[in-house]
């Protein structure tokens, strides 16, 4: 399979003018403070399904000539951009989404009108999916080991530098590697001096080995709070990742609430963790960061708020 290019992306962004959302860019003098650079916030928290998912789902799914039933595995973000790609395109959406599950998401993704196959072992949750592939005759497509994915990713990207195209740095969460391929890819084909920083958490850190050995160092037990990351980057993302990224910056738990908690306070913007990941180098004042104009893409703001409420709801009684 080959891998996708810089026009891939453009295409990918004709492709999905008028369908995706063209989210906004948030400044905010106390983060430009508190992180001694000058910050631009891609919020994809506001694109359909509340994440950058959609668009690498759209343009995928809109690029199966086929009426065949489309099958993927996700735990939330890419089923909910499958499965409203699929209810647009006139196509059946079945999504395995094993557990744990986000409530919210798996919501979402039944609102959309996907149909959710939850595995009885998360284990065999790749098994599951292929078999059901087989039995539906149906058209598979990967959450971000997938060229049509990864182009669709990079037009967030390539919407920010369309507008604030004097960035020095870039930022963005990495689980898969789909965003971040899709970012290098749009950032370097429209000026090849931008630094590209994937962020990971700590307790999911396979990306970071990944890259340095040139192998896919398998995820195993990933313990965080970002669920969208965390898994594995693919034999499509890792070439990408290895020729583009400047380098990562590793984000401990602690950090990526702080994160959620400075942005819904000074900017009140819900963002989910995996979001947060990528915020939070900047409010530790690395080095790298300090005096650059640094763009940074929120990946979504898919938060399950009922425990906020439910103790909010208990302190009134």
């Amino acid at each position: 399979m080959a891998l996708p290019t810089f026009h891939d992306v453009e295409r990918a962004a004709a492709r999905l003018t008028g369908i995706v959302r063209e989210t906004p860019i948030q400044t905010a003098r106390r983060l430009d403070a508190a992180s001694q650079a000058t910050v631009f916030l891609k919020c994809e928290n506001f694109q359909r399904v509340g994440a950058f998912k959609f668009r690498g789902a759209y343009n995928a799914v809109a690029q199966r000539p086929s009426s065949k039933p489309v099958v993927a595995l996700s735990s939330g973000n890419h089923a909910q951009g499958i499965a409203l790609a699929c209810r647009l395109t006139g196509k059946e959406a079945h999504l395995v989404m094993p557990e744990p599950v986000n409530p919210v998401k798996q919501a979402a993704v039944r609102d959309y009108g996907g149909i959710v196959h939850v595995p009885a072992d998360p284990q065999d949750a790749d098994s599951f999916s292929r078999a059901l592939v087989q039995e539906l005759h149906g058209e598979w497509i990967e959450a971000f080991n997938d060229p049509d994915v990864i182009a669709g990713q990079g037009t967030a990207a390539l919407e920010l530098l369309g507008h604030v195209p004097d960035l020095d740095v870039l930022l963005g969460p990495i689980g898969g590697g789909g965003l971040l391929s899709g970012t290098c890819l749009a950032a370097h084909g429209l000026n090849p001096k931008i630094q590209v920083y994937a962020c990971e958490p700590a307790g999911a850190l396979d990306a970071l080995y990944s890259v340095k050995e040139n192998r896919i160092v398998p995820q195993e037990d990933p313990q965080t709070i970002a669920e969208g990351l965390r898994t594995s980057v693919g034999t499509l993302t890792l070439p990408i990742l290895r020729k583009h990224l400047t380098g990562f910056f590793v984000v401990e738990e602690e950090e990526i609430l702080a994160a959620m908690r400075f942005i819904y306070e000074r900017l009140k913007l819900v963002i989910e963790p995996a979001g947060a990941v990528a915020v939070a180098p900047l409010l530790r004042h690395e080095p790298a960061l300090q005096g650059k104009r640094v763009g940074v893409i929120i990946s979504g703001g898919n938060v399950d708020l009922s425990r906020y409420f439910d103790e909010l709801s208990n302190g009134m009684a």
